[in-house]
């Protein structure tokens, strides 16, 4: 005889029962085929390919302004930042010394040409002796040897007044150089520009004996040129000529143009190898192996008209390889490389969700977006990674 279930047994039979329906729902609205893939879009965009470097500004056109004279600097008329004109006085330099050499050179000269005029004078005399002598030999009144000494005095006088020529000469080429020393007492400014830097002070005694003492440094502001250093990996992309453009940390997101101007073929040599007065250091220390990576300088000009570029200013330089306008183009790290540069292959997503795998072929490339010349469309979804699909 079977007993009727107690209402305890029937509470939890229908527990149980409520249980296993809801564990099944729940499996039937899980995915069946994992999470939905990562897709981007192609789309068309500006794009840009360049080489991008840093460089230091520095004037195009600038000049050293050094002493030729030795003494005290007796007046300073320019300080740094003044914008001077050519011809305009900067330093003068106490002449006392130049100008007494000077002076001795007139009074030497002088008394050259003293000693030349009593010459002359001899001179004078020695011929009439020698006609008199001449005029005597012929009526038998004097003797020979008296005749060859009134010509042999013509001659000594003759060649003194020459050797007393020869020494004014020599005496006035001395006084052209104290003169000339004399006038580098006063400096005046070579060419229109501004002083950069001024090295000497006013009472400060110069010694130009040895070498020349640099006194200060003019500069043409405008143009500017940006040394730009290249890696060795870049430099094959960059050409005389291109186009590129650079930014400073001052100038916010303002852009200078220009063009490459010049290329040197030769980095310069490693700080350790540079000579006093030599460049920049060509190489930079990379990691911690003691590697260096080469560094060629690639020279750009630009205007300056409103003086917003100084000197020693950091660059940031884009060396412009190719430019495309609203060109078709994909992410670059939805496309893998293959062994030929000029193809990609793409994850293309189906509407029917499945994957095709198409090679596409590339143009330019800005690191993270690459032109599409052919293979995909517009709107086209493309799966970054996803394992490789069949059919392409």
């Amino acid at each position: 005889m079977k007993r009727a279930p107690t209402p305890r047994r029937t509470l939890l039979l229908s527990a149980t029962a409520l249980l296993a329906l809801g564990c099944l729902a729940a499996w039937a609205t899980l995915p069946l085929n994992g999470p939905a893939p990562s897709t981007v879009t192609v789309t068309r965009s500006d794009i840009e390919s360049s080489v991008t470097a840093l460089g230091t500004l520095q004037p195009r056109r600038y000049v050293d302004v050094g002493a030729q004279a030795s003494g005290q600097i007796r007046n300073l008329a320019v300080e740094v930042g003044d914008v001077v004109h050519k011809g305009q006085l900067l330093v003068e330099i106490d002449p006392s010394t130049q100008q007494a050499r000077v002076d001795a050179g007139r009074f030497s000269i002088d008394n050259l040409k003293a000693e030349l005029a009593e010459q002359r004078a001899q001179f004078q005399l020695a011929q009439q002796q020698s006609t008199r002598q001449h005029d005597l030999a012929r009526t038998g009144a004097t003797r020979a040897e008296d005749v060859q000494a009134a010509q042999a005095q013509v001659k000594v006088t003759e060649a003194r007044i020459a050797k007393f020529q020869a020494q004014i000469r020599q005496a006035e080429a001395n006084l052209r150089s104290d003169q000339a020393e004399l006038g580098y007492t006063r400096i005046y400014a070579p060419m229109d520009g501004t002083v950069v830097a001024l090295d000497a002070r006013l009472g400060q005694t110069l010694n130009a004996q040895q070498q020349t003492p640099l006194i200060l440094r003019i500069a043409k502001l405008s143009p500017m040129t940006v040394w730009a250093q290249v890696s060795e990996a870049d430099i094959g992309q960059v050409k005389a000529g291109m186009t590129a453009y650079f930014t400073t940390l001052a100038g916010g997101k303002r852009r200078w143009t220009s063009t490459v101007r010049q290329i040197l073929p030769i980095p310069p040599r490693p700080l350790d190898q540079t000579s006093q007065g030599g460049g920049s250091p060509a190489s930079v220390s990379a990691g911690t192996t003691g590697s260096q990576v080469v560094q060629y300088t690639v020279l750009l000009d630009v205007d300056n008209p409103d003086g917003a570029l100084m000197a020693e200013m950091t660059t940031q330089v884009f060396f412009v390889a190719g430019q495309a306008q609203q060109v078709l183009t994909a992410p670059s790290a939805a496309l893998d490389s293959t062994d030929d540069d000029t193809l990609r292959l793409a994850q293309v997503l189906q509407a029917d969700g499945k994957v095709e795998q198409r090679r596409v072929r590339v143009g330019l490339s800005d690191r993270l977006r690459t032109q599409v010349l052919d293979g995909l469309r517009e709107g086209e979804r493309l799966v970054i990674g996803a394992p490789a699909a069949s059919g392409g």
